[in-house]
């Protein structure tokens, strides 16, 4: 998985040139998750001075990480990568090739907290987190991505894991929408108080990127 900053991204990495390349690199599957205009009015969090303008995931059945990372890097201004191992707590649903999802899919780019032990921070968020995050959020999607490794030279900053969550696109405006609270606002503060307080258990409330996106799916070459 990678994170893209830059102008014009939605552009350049739809672009099929660039999916020509990615095949060539040995890519048989491509996910973008843009930044764009469908989702202007979502919030979006930054750690550093920049928002991050899109979150690029590639499958291929050999390490072709250096040769991917050389394919984006042409099409982006800048570019930080790494191996993860994901886990599907609730699998997406399927999507035609290249067209957008009707959803809201907001990208979490997270850090572990330095005095908490990796195995007791998977344990709190993959086993005691994800089913409070599932039950007080309207997600019909949700994706767990823990960083093995880098695979570029130059990220900005330590992440330890990606999390995409799919939302009804009327979460962009409407909290009851995104939290699925039904329009009671005492349900709403009582999911918003679960989920916080259990967030808070593996330090994702602080020194995180949000990214709003748009979702596109490409199979490539081997695709289904």
């Amino acid at each position: 998985m990678y994170a893209a900053w830059g102008e014009d991204l939605s552009e350049r990495l739809r672009d099929g040139e660039l999916h020509q390349r990615l095949v060539e690199a040995g890519v048989r599957r491509l996910q973008l998750n843009l930044d764009d205009a469908d989702v202007a009015p979502a919030m979006r969090i930054a750690t550093g001075p920049d928002n991050i303008g899109a979150v690029i995931s590639v499958w291929s059945d050999d390490d072709a990480s250096d040769a991917v990372s050389a394919a984006l890097r042409e099409a982006t201004p800048r570019l930080a990568g790494w191996e993860v191992d994901q886990r599907l707590p609730i699998p997406p649903p399927e999507s035609p090739h290249g067209e957008r999802m009707d959803a809201l899919a907001n990208v979490a780019v997270l850090r572990r907290p330095e005095d908490l032990p990796r195995e007791e921070w998977l344990h709190r968020w993959l086993v005691d987190h994800t089913p409070i995050a599932i039950s007080t959020q309207a997600t019909f999607g949700y994706v767990q991505n823990v960083v093995v490794r880098p695979v570029t030279d130059d990220p900005p900053r330590v992440v330890d894991a990606l999390v995409e969550e799919l939302f009804p696109s009327a979460g962009m405006v409407d909290m009851h929408a995104f939290y699925g609270s039904g329009g009671d606002d005492t349900e709403l503060n009582d999911r918003l108080t679960r989920l916080m307080s259990s967030v808070a258990r593996i330090g994702f409330d602080h020194d995180i990127d949000l990214v709003p996106s748009s979702r596109y799916v490409y199979e490539l070459a081997g695709g289904a």
